[in-house]
């Protein structure tokens, strides 16, 4: 199978988790302490990811430097987008509850929401496809990560969505089309950077590992500790156990 289309493959895989999870999330009543303990689960399992997976991946390939700028970079990028997209009713798009705001509330919301979940998605998509470069197999670590943490993504944002009066064709619809983005920014992440110089390469993953790390500060943390409930702690250091043995076992 062709790199590209292989990284496609991978990214489409870990994008479906979201519509797996949007599905729960808009056609079941799911508690909300069982929201934010899985949402606790997917963020442990992201910052696992980014430790070991991307911004030590960076470090190995590209020296402090280039990782330090990349992740700083990401930061930025993502907290700037975030800050425009949140002043047009985004700000809690992962939320379950009743923060999110309907259209009649907020025009324009429904736009802001969909191009928000596109930035969660595309910097951990692209990852998969840098995971190819180099002809070796795909990061099983990345991949697992990204799935696991899409499920809990997709049910809590889609839960809130429901609340605030979404159409089913809405909901599926965005996140279907966010799987398929996935799919793209992999086969972008893996076709663009395919000559790319070990210190090129290095920023781009920590890049990525910047704005994934701000993504769960961000929005998934704020939900997991919705519904806090005293084990909330451990189940996040479970999702982070599972990645980090993932990763020492690749």
């Amino acid at each position: 199978m062709p790199g590209v289309v292989e990284a496609g493959t991978w990214g489409l895989v870990a994008g479906a988790a979201l519509v797996v999870g949007a599905a729960v999330g808009f056609l079941l009543r799911v508690p909300g302490k069982v929201i934010a303990t899985v949402m606790a689960f997917g963020a442990g399992v992201l910052l696992s990811a980014v430790s070991f997976e991307l911004i030590a991946e960076a470090h190995e390939q590209g020296g402090l430097a280039p990782t330090a700028l990349g992740a700083t970079v990401g930061a930025l990028l993502y907290t700037g987008a975030n800050v425009l997209l949140a002043r047009r009713g985004a700000r809690h798009r992962k939320r379950s509850g009743g923060q999110q705001p309907s259209e009649s509330e907020r025009a324009g919301s429904g736009t802001a929401i969909a191009l928000g979940a596109l930035l969660d998605g595309v910097p951990e998509s692209m990852v998969i496809g840098t995971s190819l470069l180099g002809g070796g197999a795909v990061s099983v670590v990345t991949v697992a990560a990204v799935f696991i943490s899409n499920v809990p993504e997709g049910l809590s944002s889609a839960a809130g969505m429901r609340k605030a009066g979404r159409s089913p064709a809405y909901v599926f619809g965005l996140w279907t089309g966010i799987a398929v983005i996935s799919a793209l920014a992999a086969m972008f992440g893996y076709a663009v950077l395919g000559g790319a110089p070990p210190e090129v390469l290095a920023t781009i993953t920590a890049l990525a590992g910047g704005a994934i790390l701000a993504m769960v500060a961000d929005t998934m943390i704020p939900e997991a500790f919705e519904d806090a409930h005293l084990l909330i702690g451990l189940v996040t250091v479970a999702g982070f156990l599972v990645a980090f043995t993932l990763s020492t076992l690749e």
